[in-house]
């Protein structure tokens, strides 16, 4: 299993395409300091702007958007009891509501 947080997973991503810190920001519409916190883990990258995200690494939009939300549903579920249950009866629930 991947620990990287999706902050240190887009520095990884920036640094591996030897992209400037100024660049991916004016990629994201977003302030360098903004983007530091980022990567940092210090600041939450908006859902919105995946998209913009994928697009400045070439990767792949839903693949990034799963890692970007299971990371923010660690996030919550982890201190909670019966995380685990809560997850399966979520899993059951998006299944009924979804449209086939």
């Amino acid at each position: 299993m991947n620990t990287k947080t999706f902050g240190e997973y887009i520095r990884s991503q920036r640094i591996a395409k030897k992209m400037p810190l100024r660049k991916l920001a004016a990629a994201l519409d977003i302030d360098q300091s903004t983007l530091s916190k980022i990567e940092r883990n210090e600041r939450k990258l908006t859902s919105s702007s995946i998209a913009k995200l994928a697009e400045a690494f070439n990767l792949d939009y839903k693949e990034l958007k799963i890692k970007f939300l299971s990371e923010e549903v660690i996030k919550y579920l982890s201190k909670e009891d019966f995380s685990i249950e809560v997850l399966k009866v979520a899993e059951e629930a998006i299944k009924y509501q979804s449209p086939k």
